[in-house]
């Protein structure tokens, strides 16, 4: 059974002002955040979000990253990260080993199904499973061709100068979920059994900004609940 390690990406209340949302049907969106850096990539506007973003970050370039294939201005799947707090667990990993992002999220509209938090919540939003071990980021200069090829997307390979602790790729069996799992109970702030019981984390204090850290029994409860994670 594979491990797994879960991190926060996305919109939230800071950058670019919003969460991404739930829409009734249970459906989400995710809503990337500001690239911060001189890069080569798309706008908020080029990406045509159902969500409403402020109207002064419509022309603002994006951080497109997790990188998902099929998404707008994306071509494959990678994830890129400078942060060693988020770096360091997923270099632990290795390939067939599952990489999870979760984000903030927040109702719009009215009617949506018990399951979704209130004002907002933490939810799993998307899974790699890995194609290759993580590279750190200072081996990727000496990569063959090939490989450095696979990561030519990546919102931090794009940046005027790269600057990834950690670059993944993810297999062809990688996706954005159709639908949101909660990681949060009753309210934003509350973790749910995914992280208390499941996770290597306490669920105490700002768990939602977390790397959450999934044994081999932690990723066989997740497939019990989680039915969009890639797997035979």
């Amino acid at each position: 059974m594979p491990r797994a390690v879960a991190v926060n990406v996305g919109a939230n209340t800071n950058a670019p002002g919003v969460r991404g949302p739930i829409f009734p049907d249970g459906s989400f969106e995710f809503v990337p955040i500001p690239e911060t850096e001189p890069a080569d990539a798309p706008t908020y506007a080029d990406l045509d979000l159902r969500a409403a973003v402020p109207a002064e970050v419509r022309d603002a370039p994006v951080h497109l990253d997790p990188e998902f294939a099929g998404y707008p201005c994306c071509e494959r799947y990678t994830y890129g990260d400078p942060h060693g707090v988020k770096a360091r667990p997923l270099l632990d990993l290795a390939a067939g080993d599952y990489a999870l992002f979760y984000a903030t999220l927040s109702p719009r509209g009215e009617g949506h199904p018990d399951w979704v938090v209130p004002d907002w919540g933490a939810y799993l939003i998307g899974a790699f499973e890995l194609a290759r071990d993580p590279v750190p980021g200072d081996a990727y200069p000496d990569l063959p061709p090939a490989e450095k090829q696979r990561f030519a997307t990546n919102a931090h390979v794009r940046r005027d100068t790269f600057d990834a602790a950690v670059l993944l790729a993810g297999s062809e069996r990688s996706r954005l979920f159709e639908r949101p799992v909660p990681l949060s109970g009753t309210s934003g702030t509350d973790a749910n059994a995914l992280v208390t019981e499941h996770s290597a984390d306490s669920g105490k204090g700002p768990w939602w900004r977390r790397p959450l850290r999934y044994d081999a029994d932690g990723v066989a409860a997740l497939r019990g609940v989680v039915p969009e994670l890639p797997g035979d």
